[in-house]
């Protein structure tokens, strides 16, 4: 089995989001990947309005997911949920999707029908620049109040400035229509509320909850572990 991460929106280096999950599939002989994101600055443009948007997350996570056919569990984090949608549609090797406080979007569905239409007060959008990006000061409370103080000190170092256009972009194909689902409630978490998150999982063929902040591969990377391998 291959585990491919999808991270969420106004992050970078995926594979530091991932790492403490990673590490833990990895003593047990699962390897895993974490694609860059174009529309995050991550493939050398810088995110901006007219810089990279979903169509190029979409094709940089599809081009991981089609480089083998090894039985493969696609985790997505938050939007990542849109950006797997429609990377992994009809790729056979796909198995399962888990969503982690995310999004199943179906066709002609983008990241901003998911809210009220008003940016969530721990964002700052720069409409000039055409970008958006979580407020440092806010980063600790908002997502990371029940990780360890190491991961704290070090996530402000890995966010990032995203195409804003990426918010209003709608998906082409709906993966979970045809591919199992997980969805994983994380029901401490105060940057996406549970209530909404339990309403988007409604979506999915099984609903998982921990009692977790925003990243609980970073809170509590063993239970994601454990349910990964039981999949």
């Amino acid at each position: 089995m291959r585990v491919v991460f999808v991270h969420g929106a106004c992050v970078r280096d995926g594979s530091w989001w991932w790492h403490r999950t990673a590490g833990l599939l990895q003593e047990r002989g699962v390897r895993s990947v974490a694609p860059a994101l174009p529309s995050c600055g991550e493939a050398g443009v810088p995110g901006g309005a007219t810089g990279p948007g979903l169509a190029e997350d979409v094709a940089a996570v599809r081009q991981v997911l089609q480089a083998g056919d090894e039985p493969t569990v696609v985790v997505a984090h938050s939007y990542g949920g849109i950006v797997t949608a429609e990377a992994a549609a009809g790729v056979a090797s796909v198995r399962h999707l888990v969503l982690v406080s995310s999004y199943l979007p179906e066709v002609g569905q983008g990241l901003s029908d998911f809210g009220d239409g008003s940016p969530a007060p721990f964002l700052d959008v720069d409409p000039v620049a055409g970008t958006f990006g979580v407020r440092p000061e806010l980063l600790v409370d908002t997502f990371l109040q029940d990780c360890d103080p190491d991961v704290r000190a070090q996530a402000a170092n890995h966010l990032a400035r995203q195409s804003v256009r990426v918010t209003g972009e709608p998906v082409t194909a709906a993966a979970w229509r045809q591919v199992p689902s997980t969805y994983v409630v994380c029901a401490q978490d105060l940057g996406t509320p549970p209530h909404l998150q339990r309403e988007f999982a409604r979506r999915a063929d099984e609903v998982v909850e921990l009692d977790t902040g925003h990243h609980p591969f970073l809170s509590r990377p063993a239970a994601v572990r454990d349910l990964l391998l039981g999949l």
